[in-house]
């Protein structure tokens, strides 16, 4: 009964200005330029508590002032945090405890769920944390069960942290409603921007987990798992009916699943129901989709796909266990500019085994291939990736380790550093791999006969330019 549900408001919390680290965001950081992922794990848990609100701080650009004032109408607040905001988000949850000392919070995401410990003695505002896959034990709550009775969260009893147990993971995804109209109930749609995509856009899941073993993926070591678990093609194709009817603003719908491409029949039977409906999708995807499904992909809609290159290096893709071949990417990616489909390709400088030889064979393979845009990032070695114990391990972290994931301004840090290759010289090869890659004058003047064909797109890629310069510029005096 909606009753009986506690008020409940589900936070992104605010920190630094442009930080996109919140319930969908797989790096946490400030971006080269404006970007906001849907908080689609929050999203997630408000559709299971009716009646309850999400507000998402950063992307609205809302402050601590701003909501503080709500803090006497909720019973129950839940907020999503990471390894580089913590420590801000328990200082949020301390200024709610103190306005409403009776305001149960519990805190979620993949830094709580494993570090459980450290997190539930962090504070005394915090009343709880979860540990991986959290829906339904958020719900439970929801519904006024006492957290230590609930499974799969952490508490303090007698002092100390208590851990109620194991909940298995969600085996039917169709259980979880639906996402998209609790977007259309508590967010903003044009808040959300991504620089290779068209805006507006929206962003959701068909499913969780992924059978790649990425070293430095997070959320397949920390939250969701290596098997990856789908809805049917029926209830999303269902949901982005509904989407399309009720967002006729949104111009491109993100398939969000780590690899949506994990499961062969799977996006091929999506692809066709997709096209049926007529809208444009991306997606995130392997370097290693068989150009018979891309053709499907293709003809059904897809305009772009999110490709993890990280490295030109078989080695260092060897020692990060990628499970992908650098002959086997160039053909894949052969085969997507034959078929009109856009590339956004993401590469990651400072991975095990980078020298400063397999950087410069790196930006040479992202030249190359020539993906329409590029995203370059240093290792982030979050805790609870197989990363984070090898970095520990070795003695390859930073004194501050994870407190200096992101800076002072939310931008990423170097924090790993090899004998052979220290933390600064990998900083300043992001810079010169992104210059390297867009000041062509091939890839510039593709730029710019793009923004040329379009108004829209002169405005926000000029917009995007500028924030870009100030990027580059912002790291040189950081440097």
């Amino acid at each position: 009964m909606v009753s009986l549900m506690k008020k409940t408001l589900f936070l992104s919390p605010p920190t630094y200005d442009g930080y996109d680290g919140g319930a969908g965001s797989r790096y946490q950081c400030k971006r080269e330029v404006k970007s906001f992922w849907y908080p689609t794990w929050l999203a997630q848990l408000a559709a299971l508590v009716p009646g309850s609100r999400l507000i998402d701080a950063p992307a609205r650009g809302l402050s601590l002032q701003d909501l503080l004032p709500l803090a006497r109408d909720y019973e129950f607040l839940v907020l999503y945090t990471s390894t580089p905001s913590f420590r801000n988000d328990v200082r949020t949850a301390e200024a709610f405890k103190a306005a409403n000392p009776g305001l149960l919070i519990g805190f979620c995401g993949a830094h709580v769920a494993v570090n459980n410990e450290a997190s539930i003695m962090a504070s005394p505002a915090i009343d709880f944390v979860c540990d991986n896959e959290f829906d339904f034990a958020v719900k439970e709550i929801a519904e006024g069960r006492p957290p230590e009775q609930v499974p799969g969260v952490t508490v303090r009893k007698d002092g100390k942290p208590f851990f109620t147990g194991k909940r298995p993971l969600i085996e039917d995804m169709d259980t979880l409603p639906w996402v998209t109209p609790i977007y259309k109930e508590n967010l903003v749609v044009a808040d959300y921007y991504n620089g290779y995509m068209l805006h507006p856009y929206m962003s959701l899941y068909t499913g969780r987990g992924c059978k790649s073993r990425c070293t430095f993926c997070l959320w397949p070591q920390t939250i969701a798992g290596h098997r990856y678990r789908t809805r049917s093609v029926k209830n999303v194709a269902d949901e982005i009916a509904w989407a399309r009817d009720n967002f006729p603003e949104v111009r491109e719908f993100f398939f969000d699943d780590d690899t949506l491409t994990d499961n062969i029949p799977n996006v091929e039977a999506l692809a066709r129901e997709l096209g049926k409906l007529g809208v444009t999708w991306s997606c995130n995807a392997k370097a290693n989709v068989p150009r018979k499904t891309l053709e499907i992909m293709k003809a059904n809609g897809l305009r772009l796909l999110l490709v993890g290159y990280e490295s030109g290096n078989q080695k260092i893709l060897h020692n990060i266990k990628k499970g992908i071949l650098v002959d086997r990417a160039k053909q894949f990616t052969r085969d997507c500019h034959e078929l009109g489909i856009l590339i956004h390709g993401t590469f990651i400088v400072g991975l095990p085994g980078e020298t400063h030889e397999t950087i410069e064979e790196t930006i040479r393979y992202a030249q190359a291939l020539d993906p329409k845009t590029i995203q370059v990032s240093l290792p982030a070695a979050y805790p609870g990736t197989f990363l984070y114990r090898q970095a520990v391990e070795n003695g390859w972290l930073a004194d501050a380790g994870t407190e200096k994931l992101v800076n002072e301004q939310g931008v990423q840090n170097s924090v790993l550093n090899y004998p052979h290759l220290s933390g600064e010289e990998i900083y300043e090869a992001v810079e010169r791999f992104y210059k390297r890659f867009y000041f062509r004058p091939r890839k510039m003047a593709s730029l710019f006969y793009d923004m040329c064909r379009d108004w829209n797109v002169m405005k926000r890629q000029t917009r995007e330019g500028i924030e870009f310069f100030r990027f580059l510029w912002g790291r040189e005096n950081a440097a």
